[in-house]
């Protein structure tokens, strides 16, 4: 709510002196494997990926000259299992996410990887491309947290994830609004009548609006007196793309899909007529699903534009949707600009989020775990090395695994993390004295705490706690169970467990996981 409140105020002060709401919006372009920061030919800011990971390697294609786009040039390769970049974007934010490869024969072997691409917590699509393809993949979502985060992720031994590029771009308020929140969407946009792409500066939101001039369309375009008046539409479809138009060649009707699949798809439709006709003219067509119509006579506006919807869902048959003149005509069907929605998988809800955010206190406590990033539970098979979580749709965290690895000082508060069972934090050098909250989890089961630097009183909650198997040992400054911490501050002498409850353990009959260093659906363009 207080985002809303504040988003509302920036946008009313941009409004108030002329400057486009979208200019307050996400706006995020990350070269990744880059340091460096530059500015684009279209006039989008790119900056290197230093400070949004900490894993990986950064490499250069093989022949960079060749390539025309610089954040193509490098990339960012990965050894471990999930590797992620985190951007800050504010809860309930519709927004546009891509990522880019480019293999580029970096490594000589001519043999890009498979691997998979990831999305808080989401399976996004399994990447597999030639080597000298640029691909980019696009979604479309409302983020369900404070953060988006974009993974790859090893699926085969030995073929090492990469990415080229990353941008966030997020969205106005009220576009899209009829697409289900709780699901992502694959979208796709056609610019008729023109060969180019247009996307930033043309589109504010950066949307690639994909030029199309099939042998079948004839082009049409706007003559540069006429004048395309704001259209009012929530989807903000921009001028560039109203101005140019196509119509058939030769037959009576214009093709737009021709799928041969079942899917679920949204579909806006744009129109606007490009020249003033006379009164012996008329342009009129309607929309038909194979040879049903499916819309009213259709009569785009001279100076304005008109968008029409459909929700389709095709069958497995070939489906065919196009632009047919109505009797009354005198000129063909033109279409000026269409977007396509392919409903995706349902969004997880992530991993618990008081869970998360525990979690994130031990991260800033400790330097070692700040390389992991991402959901740490999700997608499933694909958790964070030093954590085990629950079966549920929305899993919990039952372990930590934080044995031998470098951790050091006193242990923040994380008993917002309810569901452990089992908690190592053997072999570091953890210190002060041992905090009571270890003792007041519900479900916990097996406490490690060996060979730290823990001093003082064993808490009441763990002492007379059965149910917690508890091992201490290999902290000398530790005061027998039960017993006061007078003598030891008397003589600083190292007191021996009480056997009767303080197991002493080898952490060799421990189960020890070793961390591999991970890091954890738009940003401020400049």
């Amino acid at each position: 709510m207080a985002y809303l409140f504040v988003r509302v105020l920036l946008i009313a002060g941009a409004l108030l002196f002329g400057i486009s709401p979208s200019a307050v919006a996400v706006f995020v372009s990350i070269d990744c494997g880059s340091s460096e920061s530059f500015v684009d030919e279209n006039n989008i800011r790119w900056v290197g990926d230093d400070t949004y990971i900490k894993t990986g390697e950064s490499h250069t294609v093989r022949n960079p000259d060749s390539v025309s786009k610089r954040e193509y040039r490098t990339l960012r390769v990965f050894t471990g299992k999930k590797n992620c970049y985190s951007i800050d974007v504010p809860k309930g934010e519709r927004v546009l996410i891509r990522a880019k490869f480019h293999y580029g024969n970096y490594d000589g072997r001519l043999s890009p990887p498979i691997f998979d691409l990831q999305f808080d917590g989401n399976k996004w699509d399994t990447v597999e491309i030639e080597a000298d393809e640029w691909v980019y993949y696009e979604r479309m979502y409302v983020t369900k947290l404070d953060q988006v985060s974009i993974c790859v992720a090893m699926t085969k031994p030995g073929q090492l994830p990469f990415i080229s590029a990353i941008e966030v771009r997020s969205l106005d308020f009220g576009m899209y609004g009829y697409l289900d929140p709780n699901y992502f969407y694959y979208s796709d946009r056609t610019n008729y009548g023109n060969s180019t792409r247009i996307r930033f500066p043309g589109d504010p939101f950066d949307r690639y609006w994909e030029g199309e001039l099939g042998e079948s369309l004839l082009p049409i375009s706007v003559g540069s007196e006429t004048r395309i008046l704001d259209t009012g539409l929530l989807e903000k479809p921009p001028q560039s793309v109203l101005r140019t138009a196509a119509a058939p060649r030769k037959s009576s009707q214009i093709v737009l899909l021709n799928y041969t699949y079942s899917t679920e798809l949204y579909i806006n439709t744009y129109f606007t007529e490009l020249s003033q006709l006379n009164s012996s003219q008329k342009r009129s067509f309607t929309v038909y699903m194979n040879d049903e119509s499916i819309s009213n006579p259709i009569i785009p506006p001279y100076q304005s534009a008109l968008k029409i919807s459909f929700n389709i869902s095709f069958n497995s048959s070939s489906t065919v949707l196009s632009l047919v003149p109505t009797r009354d005509s005198t000129l063909p069907p033109i279409i000026n600009a269409m977007e396509v929605f392919e409903k995706d998988a349902e969004l997880t809800d992530g991993t618990y989020y008081t869970d998360v955010k525990a979690l994130a206190l031990l991260q800033r406590a400790y330097y070692k775990l700040q390389e992991w990033r991402g959901d740490p539970c999700l997608p499933e098979s694909f958790n964070w090395d030093w954590v085990e979580c629950s079966n549920d749709a929305m899993p919990r965290i039952t372990k930590l695994h934080l044995g031998n690895i470098g951790l050091e000082g006193p242990l923040p508060d994380f008993s917002a993390m309810d569901a452990l069972q089992e908690i190592d934090l053997s072999n570091n050098k953890l210190s002060g004295e041992i905090p009571d909250f270890l003792g007041n989890f519900p479900h916990l089961t097996l406490l490690n705490l060996t060979n730290n630097k823990f001093r003082g009183s064993i808490p009441s909650s763990l002492g007379g706690n059965n149910r917690i198997k508890l091992y201490t040992s290999g902290n000398p400054d530790l005061c027998e169970l039960g017993n006061s911490c007078s003598s030891l501050q008397n003589d600083n002498s190292s007191p021996t467990p009480n056997p009767s409850r303080v197991q002493g353990m080898k952490t060799e009959k421990l189960p020890i996981i070793l961390g591999i260093i991970f890091p954890i659906f738009f940003f401020v363009h400049a």
